[in-house]
């Protein structure tokens, strides 16, 4: 018999296999193809998100040929792709403020352009009012398409139409039909259409033909002084050539020569060679263009190994049973003429045929399921598609790599299958195999040998190591497994039955339960090791995130003396729209001298007022003068971490004018400001106020109990109110006062320094006046809570602004959420995989369970036990091995944060290393009960009438 009639009578004993075990074949092809559509569909999206050279061009000029921008420095050189410019005459000063010139002189002859200009404007909503961007550009221009699309309704036609993006309609409460008032030069727009950049979907923005937002803006302006002109952005203009000829690189360098910079698409996909850029000429190693497909290929290869370990992984157990159940028909085999060859071809053409259905079918599902869910991915992204990518060559291999995986699956269980005797396979004896007690230690060594790669990897910056590292310390676990697994069954001697004989059945049958151990393990590996470096970086951004305001306050603002009067009117505004939990807390500024932001224009036209830091250790911060950077390059991240959060050093990272005061942040308020805003609850330091002592919050500016405020008097001509309380030359006033020191935590409170009170000023010749009032909110206002109070504040008459902090910016938890949905999806597969084929696996001892008497809830919850098993050891150990990696990367980013801290000693090197607990705790806790639960529900109490053998 010739080897392909062989293997063709093992495919077709194989194919009749799978089908007459068709769930667990079912299983086997889901295993496989779960993986490959999971590829399929992640190569897909990434082909397809990432736009192509000539789609980014389309993104940024629409149809048009060339996109022209005046720099206003003068005649420039350009490198081809337009990023990159400077001056032609290197020894020229830098001048941006030369006029503009008409850079339609600079177009190609025949050429046909459309301009676009944007300008900041407040427009009325449909809750109030809000702040936004206008562009004039003529959107119903086919120059505009791929740059910006219609979605519904219709373009903006005319002076009185506007169209706007999704995000800013539902933003605003507007809608197609709806209309608007640019407020700042009185004209209303009717919404007329929905449009959206495809390459930023998120985009809030208003679109209006050219002339009909800019021009009456400045009518207005120029007849009503009250009114400021626009401050437009600088005017782009897309350009289509002549005839479609293009914008050609000689057009480009003769536009250049007017200060013009030109992106042509011609250009950029055809470049010239470097001998005919000027600019590439002077500087030759400036302008490489760094690739990162090393990068991209490496994490291409991660991804495909870690699916096809997972596949072989999950389905080798079960090729391994199906042997088992089939080994009658093997010994069969055997007895025909059949030697160990046969065995092993026909277990591997159950691989090769499993393999095959499963890699097509992942390939498709994944083909399909991309398509399907195509506008969800664009949306979460932020922006389209340039076209459904599908490159056959790769996903043909995506497709080969599941069916070469079906065949290694196979593989160890045709070498097991093809060693058993003719006499074991008939009668159906297993045999005895003790477990290797080399695989352990080797396993403790390479585990041990790789959690030190990897740290040595991560203190030396080295990610090659830490990555290598990190999967030897991986293998090294893997091959712990099955000792873990058996030492398991030695707990259950107090157990009640089930849990006991789930911990036996899988120390007894570790070549089942230790391959889905390791599936979870490795899936649980990757997402808590991404999930642990996230938090990490999350906890670090928010610690470097300087808050403008106390967080749960708004703060009411007026902007000079004569808004004060309004702002009873914006009090009303904010306790009617917002979710304010007590009254307000009033307080004022402080001045010496004539009012420096009314009178700013004049230089040194008015007083100042200046609270002196003493010198000396506790005062002055170490981390700022001479011998700054050799004390930093002693410190440790913690000590740096704990001095630049000291006192003394806080003011120098740490300075706002939140309230509308100087530098030096100091207020006048009552004790409503301590328990409002600063959230000081010491009835001492109300008590302090009330008697005339100020509160200092930063204690590095008291010395001995009391500060230093030193006060400049001087009055210009204009100050007539101020120059007639205080007549007189200029004088300079030093003053210690006393005052009451509040903790030092305290001193890390945006926008204030010290409280002084109203009689206190007084007594020193400052001057004070009401400036706006705070309130405590129980969450921080929306966006339509806003507008509401923009409007009721400008219909008032304005000059009253309303200040919130929302924090460090918005936590998307959409990457964590998917890698623990793809962790616990792994573990509930796998481990009701291990549960399915010990069922499959041990009919005979459920049998005999039956027979002696057991209830039938025994059945249910030994598969229900037997899933917590695999799946608790799998994320236990999974998690264990994923902090190796996290921790590794972390030490790389202290090694970088300490050296930069070096050269600038004021740079955080705060680098912690976080743990995702709730990622964690779903992993560790719910998803193993969830998995056990599932396994006791979907598993049948009673047995079917099984055949007596014999």
């Amino acid at each position: 018999m010739s080897v392909f009639t062989g293997w063709r009578a093992s495919l077709r004993i194989a194919r009749r296999d799978a089908m007459r075990a068709k769930g667990r074949s079912a299983l086997v092809v889901a295993m496989i193809a779960i993986p490959v559509l999971g590829v399929t569909a992640l190569d897909v999206t990434y082909r397809s998100i990432t736009p192509s050279t000539a789609e980014q061009l389309t993104g940024e000029m629409g149809s048009a040929d060339a996109l022209f921008s005046d720099q206003r420095i003068g005649p420039i050189e350009q490198m081809p792709d337009g990023t990159m410019y400077q001056q032609a005459d290197e020894s020229a000063p830098w001048d941006d403020t030369r006029p503009s010139i008409d850079v339609r002189t600079t177009f190609p002859k025949g050429s046909r352009a459309i301009s676009i200009q944007s300008v900041p404007a407040s427009v009325t909503t449909g809750y109030g009012i809000a702040n936004t961007d206008i562009y004039e550009f003529r959107t119903s221009d086919k120059l505009a398409r791929g740059k910006i699309d219609l979605v519904r309704g219709a373009y903006p036609h005319g002076k009185g139409e506007m169209a706007a993006t999704e995000p800013f309609l539902k933003s605003t409460g507007l809608h197609v039909g709806s209309t608007t008032t640019v407020r700042n030069s009185g004209q209303k727009y009717r919404i007329t259409g929905v449009v959206e950049l495809p390459d930023n979907l998120k985009a809030k923005a208003l679109y209006a033909d050219p002339g009909a937002v800019i021009a009456p803006w400045k009518a207005r302006a120029a007849h009503d002084k009250k009114v400021l002109p626009p401050n437009t952005g600088s005017k782009e203009w897309l350009v289509k050539g002549p005839e479609g000829a293009g914008v050609t690189w000689p057009q480009v360098m003769e536009a250049n020569k007017s200060g013009v910079l030109v992106k042509s698409r011609q250009v950029v996909l055809d470049p010239p060679p470097d001998s005919e850029v000027p600019l590439a000429r002077k500087n030759p190693d400036s302008y490489s263009d760094p690739g990162s497909s090393g990068e991209l290929s490496a994490a291409l290869v991660t991804v495909i190994s870690m699916a096809v370990l997972e596949i072989v992984l999950l389905a080798g157990p079960a090729f391994a049973v199906g042997a088992r159940r089939s080994r009658r028909q093997l010994g069969l085999l055997g007895t025909c003429g059949g030697d160990r060859r046969h065995v092993r071809a026909v277990v591997l053409g159950g691989g090769l045929v499993l393999g095959g259905i499963g890699a097509v079918a992942g390939v498709a599902a994944g083909l399909g399921l991309t398509a399907a869910f195509r506008p969800v991915i664009e949306e979460w992204s932020g922006q389209r598609f340039g076209s459904l990518s599908l490159r056959p060559t790769e996903l043909l291999v995506i497709a080969a790599i599941g069916l070469i995986t079906g065949l290694l699956a196979a593989f160890a269980p045709a070498i097991v299958a093809s060693r058993q005797s003719v006499l074991e396979s008939l009668t159906g004896r297993r045999g005895v195999r003790r477990s290797s007690r080399v695989l352990p230690v080797v396993g403790v060594c390479v585990l041990a040998s790789g959690c030190a790669v990897a740290v040595y990897g991560g203190t030396s910056g080295n990610k090659t190591l830490v990555a290598g590292g990190s999967v030897v310390a991986e293998l090294g676990l893997l091959a712990c497994i099955p000792v873990i697994v058996g030492f398991l069954g030695r707990l259950g001697r107090r157990l009640p039955l089930s849990p006991r004989m789930a911990l036996r059945d899988a120390a007894r049958n570790r070549g089942r339960t230790a391959p889905a151990v390791a599936a979870v393990m490795a899936a649980v590996a990757g997402s808590v090791a991404i999930a642990t470096y996230m938090a990490s970086n999350l906890a670090e951004a928010d610690y470097d995130y300087t808050p403008a305001l106390t967080k749960g306050t708004v703060v009411i603002t007026s902007s000079d003396a004569k808004t004060v009067e309004r702002l009873p009117l914006a009090r009303t505004a904010v306790e009617r729209n917002m979710a304010v939990t007590g009254g307000p807390a009033d307080y004022g500024r402080t001045w010496a001298g004539s009012d420096c932001s009314v009178y700013y224009s004049e230089e040194n036209g008015c007083g100042t007022l200046e609270m002196i830091k003493p010198a000396g250790k506790g005062h002055s911060c170490p981390l700022k003068g001479k011998g700054a950077k050799e004390l930093a390059a002693r410190l440790s991240s913690d000590e740096h971490k704990k001095l630049m959060r000291s006192p003394a050093c806080l003011d120098e990272y740490m300075s706002f004018t939140s309230f509308g005061t100087d530098t030096n942040n100091i207020l006048v308020a009552d004790a409503a400001m301590l328990s409002t805003y600063v959230k000081l609850d010491d009835p001492a330091a109300a008590k302090a106020l009330a008697a005339g002592t100020p509160v200092l919050l930063n204690p590095a500016y008291a010395k001995n109990g009391e500060v230093t405020l030193k006060a400049f008097h001087k009055y210009n001509d204009r100050d007539k109110k101020n120059r007639k309380l205080h007549p007189g030359k200029a004088r300079t006033t030093t003053d210690r006062l006393k005052v009451y020191v509040a903790p030092a935590k305290y001193a890390t409170t945006p926008g204030i320094r010290m409280i002084l009170p109203q009689r206190t000023a007084e007594r020193l010749g400052l001057h004070t006046e009401p400036s706006g009032s705070v309130y405590a909110v129980s969450r921080p206002p929306t966006e339509a809570e806003d507008q509401r109070v923009s409007a009721a504040i400008e219909q008032a008459g304005g000059g009253i602004w309303v200040q919130s902090d929302h924090g460090p910016g918005s936590r998307d938890d959409t990457i964590l959420l998917i890698l623990t949905l793809f962790a616990g999806v792994v573990t509930l597969g796998a481990a009701a995989i291990t549960t399915g084929l010990a069922k499959a696996d041990a009919e005979a001892d459920l049998n005999t369970l039956s027979a002696v008497g057991a209830p039938p809830r025994v059945r249910r919850s030994l598969s229900g036990f037997q899933c917590v098993v695999v799946a608790l050891t799998g994320v236990v150990l999974g998690t264990l091995a994923g902090l190796v990696p996290a921790v590794a990367l972390r030490l790389v980013d202290l090694r970088d944060a300490l050296q930069q801290m070096r050269l600038e000693p004021m740079q955080s090197a705060y680098t912690p290393i976080v743990l995702p607990w709730a990622t964690i705790g779903l992993l560790v806790v719910c998803i193993p009960l969830l998995a056990g639960v599932l396994a006791a529900a979907f598993t049948r109490s009673r047995l079917a009438l099984a055949r007596r053998a014999g």
